[in-house]
């Protein structure tokens, strides 16, 4: 990876886990999209507990952080790095896909 593109990926996960940590927790919490929706329609009690309910940065929150816009932003800064990740990750597959293979020319050899 070339150094400006580096920086530029640093600089932005960096921009991405302050806004996480440090803005996040200013949103509003009043219910909008489908929550707004299913309120003003009189549907929003048959609401149901999904299987991930009870995980561990369920309702944008961190279990054990007792302050609420802490544990928001936690949360967050938890999500910027797992979506980092996988989409590295992901970057990293299609990198190694896109390869040509060893005992193929590549489209520099062929040219010269």
């Amino acid at each position: 990876m070339k150094a400006n593109t580096k920086l530029f990926v640093v600089a932005g996960l960096l921009l991405a886990l302050a806004l996480a940590l440090f803005v996040s927790p200013f949103a509003d919490s009043d219910p909008d999209g489908l929550g707004k929706v299913a309120e003003e329609q009189g549907f929003s009690g048959a609401e149901q507990e999904h299987d991930l309910g009870d995980g561990p940065v369920a309702d944008y929150e961190v279990d054990g952080v007792d302050d609420d816009r802490m544990s928001t932003g936690v949360a967050g800064v938890i999500g910027v790095l797992v979506t980092f990740g996988l989409g590295m990750g992901a970057f990293a597959l299609l990198r190694t896909l896109r390869r040509a293979p060893e005992d193929e020319p590549t489209a520099d050899a062929r040219a010269g």
